[in-house]
């Protein structure tokens, strides 16, 4: 054996340190994700402790903890049973389906500033909404036709950027066209439609909060229940297609079928939350952001985190709409574009500047 073969043998042997630090670097993002997801279950649970308390009559905690095991008064079960845990629980669920639906098309397009009030599919939702609200339709049909007009949405914006397979360019240029032909709808109908049916409907476009019920609920958590799976299952083909076509041809992934039941999941999230509270802005795009920023970690392992975050998100935002004006209660989409507005500027700004040294 010459000595370059004995060298070469000895280094061979070597404990190799990259994989160590590596897989430490791992639990420490895995420990970071765990800390971020308690520490949003912790302000979930005191948001919506002080939701269900505060108000124009407040319960005390006690009373409330008493009320939900069944040994509270009539009267606190009808306030908090009756009215405001059904809201709490709406936001919580609006929030995490609007997140998780951000999340999906921003991998999905490779672009942090997609959401689904950008490229339509919430425009359409607004249209059948307000069409309701406008020409006097029953207002019980109001979820169901926000719902209808969120999927048709999606799928006209799916149908039309289809050209032998999926082009995420496509899907965003398409989606941005039927955004501005859903607008220019919704404001047509407002424009003709009476004051009073107008007032609702411009309140309802906000994305408010106020006077849900568990009749808004229960259709929100059945979605829930099918769609959270659904996007937990399709994790491993959002981070081969967030690497690229190519990319994920080469992992096995059947490219178009993935992107099919991306769209569909990411749709069918923000049509759920629009058809229970309108549509609430903002939240999808700043959801993802907010998750990935605390927890260092970025693709389909950040779904958990960006699903409670969004949830807090509109607990927090809609607890500060009730409390800000207080006895007025503001719509919970006009603090979400107040928190918003500012990070979407923030984060146009960064993708805008020029590189160092480039």
């Amino acid at each position: 054996m010459t000595a370059t073969d004995s060298t070469s043998t000895s280094t061979d042997r070597r404990p190799r340190r990259v994989p160590v630090r590596t897989a430490r670097f791992s639990r420490l993002l895995d420990l970071r994700l765990l800390a971020v997801c308690a520490g949003a279950v912790v302000v979930g649970l005191v948001a919506a402790a002080l939701s269900v308390s505060v108000g124009e009559f407040p319960i005390p905690l006690g009373d409330v903890v008493a009320t939900l095991v069944g040994t509270g008064t009539r009267s606190d079960e009808f306030i908090i049973i009756g009215l405001r845990l059904p809201r709490a629980l709406v936001g919580l669920g609006c929030g995490m389906a609007l997140g998780l639906s951000g999340l999906i098309l921003q991998t999905l397009v490779r672009n942090p500033l997609a959401a689904p009030d950008i490229i339509g599919v919430t425009g359409g939702a607004s249209l059948t909404g307000v069409a309701i609200l406008v020409l006097g339709a029953p207002a019980a049909l109001l979820p169901v036709g926000a719902f209808a007009g969120a999927v048709a949405s999606a799928t006209l914006i799916y149908a039309l950027a289809w050209r032998g397979g999926l082009s995420p360019f496509r899907l965003v240029l398409i989606g941005i066209a039927l955004a501005a032909a859903a607008t220019a709808g919704t404001q047509y109908l407002l424009v003709v439609g009476e004051l009073i049916d107008v007032q609702r409907a411009a309140v309802w476009l906000i994305g408010s909060l106020n006077g849900v019920t568990w009749e808004e609920f229960w259709p929100l958590a059945v979605g829930l229940v099918i769609l959270l799976p659904a996007a937990a299952g399709l994790a491993r083909s959002l981070d081969a297609l967030s690497l690229g076509e190519d990319s994920a041809l080469a992992l096995g992934v059947t490219v178009q079928r993935a992107r099919l039941g991306l769209v569909v999941v990411a749709a069918g999230l923000a049509a759920f939350a629009v058809a229970a509270a309108g549509p609430i802005g903002f939240v999808a795009f700043i959801a993802p952001h907010i998750a990935r920023r605390l927890t260092g970690l970025t693709g389909a392992a950040v779904l958990p985190a960006v699903a409670l975050v969004g949830g807090v998100l509109v607990m927090v935002c809609d607890l500060v709409a009730r409390l800000v004006l207080a006895p007025i209660e503001l719509p919970v989409g006009t603090v979400t574009s107040v928190v918003g507005a500012p990070f979407f500027l923030y984060l146009l700004h960064r993708a805008n500047r020029p590189a160092r040294g480039g």
